[in-house]
């Protein structure tokens, strides 16, 4: 593993961790093997301890006493929790961009469009999300707000992991998610902050429709596996 001077040891053990966990190498009720992790990285159990901690925070995992960490569950229930908050998270995030953001802001917010529009052309479908999340993440630096940027940091690792499950929609349905973000972008230039909010909130609504769509496509092959299991 190669770690990144910008990040202390304990945030690159834990994004080590969370990128199984949002490609699915670690599933859901699995139990995290602290010793293993700290063998495998050649870094203290200590150190894994407070990236658990992190991973916590960030709702990927849950910790219990005499237990230890488990991979956090991801059902349809948790799937609509997560994209309430979110859509509201975003939601003002756009909204306070649109109302800040300044002239050498500008190239930031226009440059996204044909950056997203490259990704619908060539299908890929967890490139054109990542990108969206990326440009969110950076409109925090316009919208100045400590608060509101601490909460997206910290449900972003499950906004990941729920939209990787999308990965085998059809390019149609990315052309369809570039339709609803591109108004947002749109609002935002033309300074409709309360346009741009709602439009925020018919994005996260198609994406987690996707979301609970391809959930239980997934849920629906684990109980087939699941029977065919015990006939045999």
């Amino acid at each position: 593993m190669g770690f990144l001077a910008a990040e202390s040891l304990a945030e690159q053990i834990a994004r080590h961790i969370s990128e199984q966990i949002i490609t699915g190498a670690l599933v859901e009720g699995e139990r995290i093997q602290e010793l293993r992790i700290a063998s495998d990285l050649n870094v203290s159990r200590g150190s894994v301890r407070e990236a658990l901690l992190i991973l916590e925070r960030s709702y990927l995992i849950q910790i219990f006493p005499r237990r230890g960490a488990i991979v956090a569950e991801m059902s349809a229930a948790q799937v609509r929790s997560l994209f309430d908050v979110s859509s509201l998270i975003l939601g003002s995030t756009v909204q306070r961009t649109s109302e800040m953001w300044r002239q050498q802001d500008l190239a930031l917010i226009q440059t996204i469009l044909p950056d997203l529009e490259v990704q619908v052309q060539a299908g890929n479908i967890e490139e054109f999300y990542d990108q969206v999340f990326i440009f969110l993440e950076k409109l925090h630096f316009i919208v100045d707000n400590a608060y509101l940027k601490d909460m997206f940091e910290n449900l972003l690792p499950s906004m990941r992991r729920s939209y990787f499950l999308t990965l085998s929609t059809s390019k149609r349905e990315l052309q369809e998610a570039f339709s609803l973000f591109k108004p947002v972008v749109e609002a935002i230039l033309v300074r409709k902050a309360e346009q741009a909010a709602l439009f925020m909130t018919d994005f996260c609504r198609h994406l987690r429709n996707l979301v609970l769509e391809s959930l239980a496509r997934m849920k629906q092959i684990e109980l087939a596996w699941a029977r065919r299991s015990k006939k045999s």
